[in-house]
């Protein structure tokens, strides 16, 4: 029988140190995963905004920025990387600061190999089950009953009911699209915020299958005679949820 291999998961190794970081980078192979070192903040950034990677080993000082300030630009981006923070310095504040920015662990140089595996390992665990409850990138099976455009949309569910009492299951990604619309009405959404909110930042996902599913849509609102006036296309650029503020 035919299996596929798992992939070995990809580890950004944040450091200037360029000895320390190939012996990094070595044992990480060793240890079965893939590592993109990086010396720089910035290349950093740079590689996160065109590829995917599992997690991030950041050192708190480099050349051109610190670890905490590229974390928060990172962020901002909705880069949302699991981060193990690495420093020469042990003070107690650094710690704090580190964690309390939503950093995943925190390791005090000089460090022993197996301890960084470790770690590595522990914090990718986490990471594959802290999204058990996501429905898309941007909806969870949490997430709160809401009104679109005159019907309820429950996320729970994965239902949307109408006026007229009936309740039709929907997609994952039609949902999706909901809630993002319903989180940003007024505004001009572009189609790749859109794509970028609904499966991720690095999906490649064409605007015309998000047109399909946007058809999915008005044609589920149409059956139920239910207006979408509300909800309109900008040509050339993407959508806009028109909701009118209570006078």
């Amino acid at each position: 029988m035919n299996t596929t291999p798992t992939p070995k998961p990809l580890i950004i190794v944040a450091e200037d140190e360029k000895d320390l970081a190939a012996l990094i980078a070595t044992q990480l192979e060793i240890a079965g995963m893939q590592s993109q070192v990086c010396h720089e903040a910035g290349h950093v950034e740079r590689f996160l905004k065109n590829n995917f990677a599992n997690l991030l080993l950041l050192d708190v000082h480099l050349p051109d920025s610190t670890g905490f300030t590229l974390m928060a630009e990172l962020r901002k981006n909705n880069i949302d990387i699991p981060v193990i923070f690495l420093t020469g310095e042990n003070a107690e504040v650094q710690k704090v600061k580190a964690l309390e920015m939503g950093g995943d662990d925190y390791i005090t140089k000089p460090f022993g190999f197996p301890e960084l595996i470790a770690r590595i390992n522990a914090v990718l665990r986490r990471a594959e089950t802290v999204n058990d409850g996501s429905i898309t990138k941007n909806v969870s099976t949490h997430d709160e009953p809401f009104q679109f455009c005159g019907a309820e949309v429950n996320p729970q569910r994965l239902e949307v009911t109408f006026p007229d009492g009936e309740a039709e299951s929907i997609g994952r990604k039609e949902l999706g699209i909901f809630v993002y619309l319903a989180e940003h009405p007024n505004s001009v959404l572009t189609r790749k915020n859109l794509i970028h909110a609904v499966w991720g930042i690095h999906a490649d996902v064409r605007s015309r299958s998000l047109d399909q599913y946007i058809v999915k849509i008005r044609d589920l609102y149409k059956r139920h005679e239910l207006s979408l006036d509300a909800f309109r296309t900008v040509h050339g650029v993407g959508y806009i949820y028109d909701v009118k503020e209570p006078e």
